[in-house]
């Protein structure tokens, strides 16, 4: 039983697995930065922030971010011959469309619950310093976002041989989604960022699994 055990935490299931959850973990730093540290150098909550104390929150959080990432992909291209630009075959049309989908329903969604797009939302909220450095943030999220979708979708292919199921995003959605019930306090929330993930996981494979075309419409997505 032992070696069993031991034997499968070697597999390349396992370690893609295992990769994935590290890119949620990644993202989960943000939370020790910015309900711990943060506050206990401050001396205030991240809500009293000053303009200079988010941003320089933002710019640790964004290097953190990227150095987990191209860790967790130089992991995983020497353990396991990960490649960044594996495609699986053309997107086509169905791609162009499901993209263009998902971009719609976050537009339908941002409308309904706002009454106007985000970006220009937090363009007028925040104003061009802050704006800047938050966009900045949201693509160095997607970048994890992304490789937990990648991981996750190899992992379980591994383990249940379909490749037509979106498991990263069932993945995606049962971590960094549901995540958002208690980042955001609202189970709605957390709903509603399983769903996403999901959808983002579907992406990928209408988009052919290009890593590309997947970063920039997620990064779309999570923008506008």
């Amino acid at each position: 039983m032992k070696n069993k055990i031991q034997k499968f935490f070697k597999t390349e299931g396992y370690q893609y697995f295992e990769s994935a959850l590290s890119a949620f973990g990644g993202l989960g730093i943000e939370a020790l930065l910015a309900f711990w540290l943060e506050p206990m150098i401050y001396g205030h909550s991240m809500k009293e922030f000053t303009t200079s104390e988010t941003i320089i929150h933002w710019s640790v959080t964004i290097v953190t971010w990227l150095v987990i990432a191209y860790l967790l992909v130089k992991g995983a291209k020497k353990n396991l011959g990960f490649r960044l630009k594996e495609t699986e075959g053309k997107n086509g049309w169905l791609g162009i469309c499901a993209s263009a989908a998902l971009i719609l329903l976050m537009v339908v969604e941002n409308y309904m619950t706002k009454g106007e797009l985000k970006i220009i939302r937090e363009f007028h909220k925040l104003g061009i310093l802050k704006f800047t450095f938050q966009h900045l943030y949201y693509l160095a999220e997607v970048v994890l976002v992304t490789l937990i979708i990648v991981f996750g979708q190899k992992a379980l292919e591994k383990w249940f041989g379909k490749q037509n199921i979106p498991y990263g995003g069932i993945l995606l959605g049962l971590t960094w989604g549901l995540a958002h019930w208690f980042t955001k306090g609202s189970i709605w929330i957390g709903l509603e960022g399983l769903v996403v993930g999901f959808l983002f996981g579907a992406s990928y494979l209408f988009l052919g699994r290009n890593l590309k075309k997947t970063y920039l419409v997620l990064a779309v997505a999570f923008i506008i």
